[in-house]
């Protein structure tokens, strides 16, 4: 068997095992990684050969540009104080502990800082998966989700500074501050001149697949550049995903924004569960390879970096909410994270994609042509870390959630239909004033907005209304997606007679689908 045919396999795992997660509740890189795992195990499996100067390359930036794609930038703005706090904060300190660690257990000082590097940032994604399902409060939610993002660009330049201390053999606290400078700077102007870049030349294509194109070749360009360069990729792509996703809406076509929407989604899908699910594969490799758990001294030093994780990592959210309290009641405005709150962050602390990634990632050899130092190691201890907080804390985390009631009462579909009678008055209020069209045709458009409207306000009638009660909402839906399976029948039907063309009938079956997307949801 060879690496065509593990692929194969680890896309068949994520095909089948994603629905099953979703139906029995558990998070889908948790069940991901223990597939991986017992994958690993087959014989004839063959073991995960990448080159190491390929992942970071090819994992990163697709991760980093699509979280930025559902971002809210207005609600980071709005929470940027703890974002940073945990982000920059809780990362350097928790980097800082575990090299303290693994000096003491044994490890050279630059490796030490290596693995803190590795260990500290933790995974979005597992976290996302549970909130999602849970309904957690939308702040919670962007708290978790920002400090995802931005963590990974603290974490990532603690990580190539040390690696370039062990590879080199030692460096400077002038090359050090440069190196950060470089870093910070460095990538947050080339992610900018990347994102107004890109924002130009998609206003110039008015193509829905070159849009697309264009999305997508953006930031694995920027994180090549910037890493060329001594700048930090992760930041590059960062602020010019996020500078796209603020400035760009009125530049892409409407088929380009929702080609692009679906492409980012199944890219964010695909490697993520991927990447999970190859974790598990080559954690069997490496510890069926390796001799390192018969002293004992790696799984101290594993048990002693979760420890730190987790104490760290609750030290902090609890500290910095009693202070944002304190904060709160001397001002008299803002309301404070609550201790549920505080327990549910401090828990949803899982390791994963970075953190498997900048592992994998680490040289061979140093100058000189002799080997890392203690590289298996490290790389058996981060992997062990991702293992153990996703499964104890992925699996934890929503009984944990329903046990302290930590969930939002906001109902997302209430905004949605205000939103839906917003713009249908907007565009009424607009055509109204339009005289330069003969009357007939602006009566026309109208007509057909006002009947949108008159649609929207019966539908709240009948979801916030006496009629129909609580199933109200969910039965109109099922009604609405029956009625465009008959229609989607009809137009297979005609096609298949031969009674209209081909392209009339993938036309009108992409009206149809589109609505159907909305109703199955």
């Amino acid at each position: 068997m060879g690496a065509v045919a593990l692929l194969g396999l680890l896309v068949v795992g994520v095909v089948v095992l994603t629905p099953v997660a979703d139906r029995i509740g558990v998070p889908q890189p948790v069940l991901l990684t223990i597939y991986g795992l017992a994958l690993g195990l087959v014989p004839g499996v063959p073991s995960p050969d990448l080159p190491p100067d390929l992942i970071l390359p090819l994992v990163l930036p697709p991760l980093l540009f699509a979280a930025t794609q559902t971002t809210s930038i207005r609600e980071l703005r709005t929470a940027a104080r703890p974002i940073l706090g945990l982000a920059v904060g809780l990362t350097l300190a928790t980097a800082a502990l575990v090299t303290v660690v693994g000096h003491a257990l044994g490890l050279p000082w630059a490796v030490a800082a290596v693995l803190g590097g590795i260990a500290a940032p933790p995974d979005p994604v597992a976290a996302s998966a549970v909130a999602s399902r849970l309904h957690l409060p939308p702040r919670l939610v962007t708290l978790l989700e920002g400090e995802g993002q931005f963590n990974d660009a603290t974490a990532l330049v603690i990580y190539q500074l040390a690696v370039m201390a062990v590879v080199a053999g030692g460096v400077t606290v002038a090359q050090v501050g440069l190196g950060l400078v470089i870093a910070v700077l460095g990538g947050s102007a080339l992610g900018l001149a990347g994102g107004w870049l890109a924002r130009r030349a998609l206003g110039l294509l008015h193509d829905p697949s070159a849009e697309t194109t264009v999305t997508v070749a953006v930031p694995f360009a920027l994180y090549l550049v910037a890493e060329e360069v001594g700048a930090s990729g992760v930041l590059a792509v960062l602020v010019a995903g996020l500078f796209l996703r603020a400035t760009v809406s009125r530049e892409v076509t409407s088929a380009g924004w929702l080609l692009g929407r679906s492409v980012w989604q199944y890219v964010e899908f695909a490697v993520s569960g991927l990447l999970f699910a190859f974790l598990g594969v080559e954690l069997t490799s490496v510890l069926g390879s390796t001799s390192l758990l018969d002293d004992g001294r790696t799984l101290a030093v594993t048990g002693a970096v979760i420890g730190v994780l987790v104490v760290a990592r609750a030290a902090a959210m609890f500290t910095a909410s009693g202070l944002a309290g304190r904060r709160a009641r001397r001002s008299g405005s803002g309301t404070p994270y609550g201790w549920r709150e505080s327990a549910v962050a401090s828990w949803a602390g899982m390791r994963g994609v970075v953190t498997v990634a900048t592992a994998l990632a680490l040289p061979q050899t140093v100058d000189g042509g002799a080997p890392f130092p203690a590289r298996n190691e490290v790389v058996v201890v981060a992997l062990l870390v991702v293992i153990v907080t996703l499964v104890l804390q992925g699996l934890t985390l929503a009984p944990l959630i329903r046990r302290l009631g930590v969930a939002s009462d906001a109902d997302v579909q209430v905004d949605v239909r205000r939103l839906h009678r917003l713009v249908a008055e907007a565009a009424l209020a607009h055509l109204r004033g339009v005289d330069d069209v003969p009357s007939e045709v602006r009566n026309a458009v109208v007509q057909q907005y006002e009947s949108r409207l008159g649609y929207r306000r019966q539908v709240d009638g009948l979801v916030d209304g006496d009629v129909g009660g609580a199933q109200a909402g969910p039965q109109l839906r099922n009604l609405l997606a029956q009625a465009t399976e008959a229609e989607r029948d009809a137009v297979l039907q005609a096609r298949r007679s031969g009674d209209i063309s081909p392209a009339a009938a993938d036309e009108v079956l992409f009206d149809v689908e589109a609505r159907a997307l909305r109703y199955d949801s």
